[in-house]
């Protein structure tokens, strides 16, 4: 009804009243009118209602920018609004408010008072929905001028002085955790051939220059290995700047101090694991050193194992997609075996009435496996030891939906890889299992 009585255009010029008074409530009314209401976000942005918004965020009023701030995030709710928010609010959003309250831009210490924490979980709220958009929007958030920074400058703080579970620190590892979704793929040329370096060999190893000499596990094959790590690290600045931070080895530290230190936001952990996730999938040369970084130098594996024992299905998928990665970039496939097998084949179903994780949990499970037992005798061991195969038979099995119709090929898969263990046909028999089971699609 206030729509159809033009309410809007009435409204909209009452931003920039001058009139605080009749500012503040120009804006609530807009923050009420629009909440939940697709035509009325429309009719304001149509009314030239995100300039005149921008030009109210200037007034050095809390209760005004608590109402501009809540109605961009509001807007940000619309799919179809997400790029021309983007467009029209990113760079002054960042200067007014991202840079001065998360405290980059002063004393490097987060002092908000209660308005101004209020201001920033929206800005922030605003940023998790635009940066979920397109592609087109996460560049722009990437290359937006303190916008990064502001980010990981707030959860770097938050985490010094104990405020992990902050409900601002949950939207901006949502943002970082989207910022880095395709990253290898979006981010500028140059910075990717300084990532990928000179030697491109597969999985951006070194074995071709170490046959022969020690084997791929030994203790002097790892330090070369490391060595070889740091040698790259050269190419990555020790202070990144802007989307740098993204890429950068310090970042695997931020996300791993979120999934010690954050007990209770699930959120949080989910994204943090996600954004792991992100930066560590594919062939890229630099997800292979940023997986090694995690497992030798962060030292990753437990926090994470930790979080797959209590973990709902959601933080599943991130938690086993990231050990999924970490499982193929490893260099010691057995120590890794005997740190994982256990726990993921406890989250295994083993028959009908079993509680089971969604499909694409079961897949990245037996793919950690299966990139396990394909260079560790140790991990085939255990997952006969921890009733693995008894698990693995039932979904080979079942294949009563396109989903399970996945997670039985999976486990064909490993099943196939798991019997080329000759040393070990004598326990699989003793489990009353034949060449038949395991070589059968």
């Amino acid at each position: 009804q206030a729509r159809s009585l033009q309410a809007m255009p009435k409204l909209v010029k009452l931003f920039n009243s001058p009139n605080q008074e009749v500012q503040r409530h120009a804006t609530g009314a807009m923050r009420n009118l629009i909440y939940d209401n697709a035509e009325n976000k429309l009719a304001l942005v149509e009314e030239n209602g995100i300039y005149e918004l921008m030009r109210t965020l200037r007034e050095p009023d809390d209760e005004l920018r608590k109402n501009v701030t809540g109605i961009l995030w509001n807007l940000s709710s619309s799919d179809n609004l997400k790029d021309r928010l983007a467009r029209d609010t990113l760079e002054q959003l960042t200067d007014l408010v991202l840079v001065p309250l998360s405290g980059l831009g002063g004393s490097g210490v987060i002092q908000q008072n209660p308005s101004e924490a209020e201001i920033f979980y929206n800005s922030t709220g605003f940023l998790r929905n635009l940066s979920s958009a397109s592609q087109q929007t996460r560049q722009k958030m990437r290359e937006c001028h303190g916008l990064v920074d502001s980010m990981i400058h707030y959860v770097n703080s938050s985490l010094e002085v104990g405020k992990s579970e902050d409900k601002s620190v949950e939207n901006a590892v949502c943002v970082l955790r989207n910022l880095s979704y395709r990253l290898y793929d979006e981010m500028p040329p140059s910075s990717l051939q300084r990532l990928e370096g000179h030697r491109r060999n597969a999985g951006g190893t070194v074995t071709g220059e170490l046959v022969g000499c020690f084997s791929p596990q030994s203790k002097k094959a790892r330090e070369h290995y490391l060595n070889a790590d740091i040698v790259t690290f050269t190419e990555v600045s020790k202070d990144p700047k802007g989307m740098e931070w993204l890429w950068n080895p310090q970042i695997v530290g931020i996300y791993n101090r979120l999934l010690q230190r954050c007990e209770l936001n699930k959120h949080t952990t989910e994204a943090a694991s996600g954004a792991l996730q992100n930066i560590t999938a594919g062939d890229r040369r630099w997800a292979g050193v940023l997986s090694r970084l995690a497992l030798e130098q962060e030292r990753i594996l437990n926090p994470v194992l930790d979080r797959v024992r209590t973990a709902d299905h959601h933080q599943l998928r991130s938690l086993t997609g990231l050990i999924r990665n970490l499982s193929r970039h490893a260099r010691n496939k057995d120590e890794m075996s005997t740190k994982v097998v256990s726990h993921l084949i406890e989250k295994l179903p083993g028959s009908v009435g079993d509680k089971a994780p969604p499909a694409d949990v079961i897949v990245n499970i037996i793919a950690v496996l299966n990139n396990l037992v394909v260079e560790s005798p140790m991990a085939a061991r255990d997952i006969v030891y921890f009733d693995g195969l008894r698990k693995l038979f039932f979904i080979k099995k079942r294949r009563d939906s396109s989903d399970n119709e996945k997670s039985s090929r999976a486990a064909a898969s490993l099943l196939g890889n798991m019997w080329q263990y000759t040393k070990l046909h004598r326990d699989f028999k003793m489990k009353g299992y034949r060449k038949e089971d395991f070589l059968s699609l």
